[in-house]
């Protein structure tokens, strides 16, 4: 196998260690194209081409999470991560690790940690990597990988909520809350909503965004149906699709380009969060991208009723 072949076959494993470290599919497809670059001006060859890799792109990712930081510290409104609506990587005896770190939840929680901490965890929880090969590519000893495997999981485990693991029962809740969505069923949403549910977004300041959030059953269901008849009317389209592995929708414009993305947190049979990415600059990866003030301009025209004659 040559080693365009090797780096081509370990590819969806590289992108999908650098997203968890990064939150960020841009910055994650710079960082394996950049391992790339080392890889082929490696001399000779590694041991493992793998583990090699792994190392290079971690070390890379970590460098620019630390730069990144400054700039999310400086970051308009809440910060997401980009959403990804399908995770290249697959290996079915991990396949619990993985979809349970992709969730938007999970990496969020991964954004307390520090860089090393952060890249220890995703290598040796996520993906099962050997405490020698994490040592290596963070540039600590086994024992202090060790140590900051423990922290990040202490840090983890004290944020995480148990979510709902029955996977047909999160998808027949989901498809009903957006039947409930899109019929402006304001009671039908209610129902499925946890009592303190939560619904956030990130616009980055570059869309319209309702505040801080809405918060509380009533009035998150009355915000939903509000937005859901005027945006069905002018066009709009609310697609259901997984994104970061969990229930969720992509909103798009009467000319399929896309408005925002939504996912739902489910538990205990209820919604507990609902998070939107609208920030344009964050949903380019994923096609042409509506202009989300203009939806809002025709959406609360819609609205108002039509004058009689």
């Amino acid at each position: 196998m040559t080693r365009a072949e090797e780096f081509q076959e370990l590819r969806p494993l590289l992108f999908s260690i650098a997203y968890r470290i990064l939150g960020s599919v841009g910055e994650a497809e710079d960082a394996v194209q950049e391992a790339w670059l080392r890889y082929d001006a490696y001399p000779g060859r590694p041991a493992s081409a793998k583990a090699f890799l792994a190392a290079t792109v971690s070390r890379i990712a970590i460098d620019v999470l630390r730069s990144a930081r400054v700039r999310r510290e400086q970051y308009t409104g809440r910060w997401f991560p980009e959403p990804l609506l399908a995770d290249p990587y697959e290996d079915p005896e991990r396949s619990a690790e993985l979809a349970d770190s992709l969730s938007m939840a999970a990496l969020l929680l991964l954004e307390r940690l520090s860089p090393l901490e952060r890249a220890v965890f995703v290598l040796r929880e996520v993906f099962g990597f050997g405490f020698g090969e994490v040592a290596a590519a963070v540039g600590r000893s086994e024992a202090a990988c060790r140590q900051l495997a423990v922290r990040a999981r202490r840090h983890m485990e004290a944020g995480r909520a148990r979510f709902e693991t029955d996977r047909r029962e999160r998808d027949e809740l989901a498809g009903r809350f957006f039947d409930a969505f899109r019929d402006g069923d304001v009671d039908g949403l209610r129902d499925l909503l946890a009592a303190d549910v939560r619904m956030v977004g990130d616009s980055g300041g570059n869309a319209p965004l309702w505040g801080t959030g809405v918060f509380g059953a009533g009035k998150v269901a009355r915000v939903l149906a509000g937005i859901a008849g005027p945006f069905v009317r002018i066009g709009g389209v609310v697609q259901p699709h997984e994104v970061n592995g969990q229930p969720g929708a992509i909103f798009r414009d009467r000319d399929g380009r896309i408005v925002n993305t939504l996912t739902l947190d489910i538990l205990s049979g209820r919604v507990q969060t609902i998070r939107a990415v609208i920030n344009p600059d964050k949903l380019r990866h994923l096609g042409p991208v509506a202009d989300a003030w203009a939806i809002v301009r025709e959406a609360n025209q819609a609205r108002r009723p039509t004058p009689r004659p």
